[in-house]
């Protein structure tokens, strides 16, 4: 079911409502009951799925607890949730290049990527991990576990929670207050108004220019990178802030996962603001346990490296992204050492201009739908004969509907995010803007999706990983 659908504008208060009615101790079965509703609204099938790794990983936890062959049985759950992640999103990937390489025929299975795999299969390793590390103890209602799996705010695309974190706020029981569900209700409108007011107005102008690059000019592919950083950025933080939003109603806490990422003034602040559950992730289960940066200097740039491109093959089965991620650990690489080699002081406007540009720079391998797109987009852009202030919005043979009056209001959404994101960090928001500020963000979402959103039921950018 997608955040933005009329279905779900009945199912979110139907279930909150719900929540709060029915006594204690069935919560848990109305929220998996709810989940299951949920995710059964895209493939019914998948949630076959879902319960064969919910079934492993419960009993792994318990088995690995009592000490049972522990490493045995948590190699056993990581084998599964890993297995079936290859089998679904990285066979074909795989067989496809065997097949080009060898001039063999292998079989593909040309099989649909079920809904929000790769964040799910994460969560369940999470848990299993925590509990051969002796973080988190076994769950023995499986109902609380399952629940844990398929929570319906952060199934699809997250945050990705650990079990410290969630299950002891399910078994507490929530309260009802007026004060977390306006708290819910304010973030799930700013979630909504990023996505259907900034990215899915964006995104019909740099999708046209992404699938028509030779037919672009300079400025017209400039504009259309910009636009999806940008497009992406509110697309997935969007999602982000109505699942978090839409959790605190009931008075549960997910974790953030954006922080104002556009702000960093160097590539490692970056990455500790984008995604920062899938990010603390990788380094708390695959960098650290590489050995971190307690084998050397060169270990650790190997490890940070073989990081980067393991999330960067998370993210999709292709070599754009494998590109996107090894950009990422060179942009990564090249600040460490400069920074421990070099006393170099750039001025923050500079350095803020120099980080976003990396990443806009890097993002044309994550939206490209191959290599030779990407280059064909990097051509374009520094295709200087091609520079012309007059029809910055046409692209040839593409049907797009940016005008200029949509164009000038995109930029105006975007500059008011921004600046809303800016000025409203806890400290200035407690200071200067207080309870003013948080209506007038509010009513602003509400009127702004109301009038200019874009309601095409368009899915989530993420949810294909």
């Amino acid at each position: 079911m997608l955040f933005n659908s009329i279905e779900f504008i009945i199912f979110f208060p139907l279930v909150t409502v719900l929540y709060f009615l029915v006594p204690y101790k069935f919560r848990w079965l109305l929220l998996l009951l709810a989940s299951c509703f949920f995710y059964a609204a895209f493939i019914p099938s998948y949630l076959l799925i879902l319960f064969f790794l919910i079934i492993i990983d419960y009993f792994a936890g318990l088995l690995i607890e009592i000490k049972l062959n522990k490493k045995f049985w948590l190699t056993i759950s990581i084998i599964a949730n890993v297995l079936l992640l290859g089998l679904f999103k990285y066979y074909d990937f795989f067989i496809s290049n065997i097949n080009q390489i060898t001039g063999s025929d292998f079989i593909l299975l040309h099989w649909i990527l079920p809904i929000g795999l790769s964040f799910h299969t994460f969560q369940s390793m999470s848990y299993t991990i925590e509990v051969y590390r002796g973080r988190q103890k076994a769950i023995r209602h499986a109902g609380y576990y399952a629940l844990y799996v398929m929570f319906y705010p952060q199934l699809v695309a997250g945050p990705i929670e650990r079990p410290q974190n969630l299950f002891p706020q399910f078994f507490k029981e929530q309260k009802f207050s007026s004060q977390k569900l306006y708290e819910g209700l304010r973030l799930m409108a700013w979630g909504f108004f990023k996505k259907l007011v900034i990215a899915d107005r964006i995104g019909h102008f740099s999708d046209a220019v992404f699938s028509n690059p030779t037919q672009a000019g300079t400025l017209t592919t400039w504009l259309a990178i910009f636009f999806f950083s940008i497009q992406i950025y509110a697309d997935f933080s969007g999602y982000t802030d109505i699942a978090i939003g839409a959790a605190r109603c009931m008075g549960i806490n997910l974790s953030l996962n954006f922080n104002r990422p556009y702000q960093s003034a160097n590539i490692r602040e970056f990455w500790r603001r984008w995604h920062i559950s899938l990010s603390s992730w990788f380094r708390d289960y695959v960098y650290i346990p590489l050995g971190g940066n307690r084998k050397g200097r060169l270990r650790k740039d190997l490890n940070l490296l073989i990081t980067f491109i393991v999330s960067a093959f998370w993210h999709g089965a292709g070599w754009t992204f494998i590109v996107w991620g090894l950009l990422h650990g060179i942009y990564t690489l090249i600040y460490d050492n400069i920074k421990k080699y070099f006393a170099i002081s750039i001025p923050a406007f500079f350095a803020w201009l120099l980080t976003c540009t990396c990443v806009a720079f890097a993002w044309i391998f994550f939206r490209a739908s191959s290599i030779n797109n990407a280059v064909q987009i990097i051509y374009k852009s520094v295709d200087f004969k091609a520079i012309s202030f007059k029809n910055i919005l046409e692209v040839p043979g593409a049907n797009i509907e940016l005008g200029n009056f949509s164009l000038a209001f995109s930029f105006c959404m975007i500059a008011y995010m921004f600046l809303i994101e800016k000025f409203t960090t806890p400290k200035m928001f407690e200071l200067i803007f207080k309870k003013n500020m948080d209506i007038f963000i509010f009513s602003s979402s509400i009127l702004l999706i109301i009038f200019f959103g874009v309601f095409q039921k368009s899915s989530f950018i993420y949810f294909q990983f």
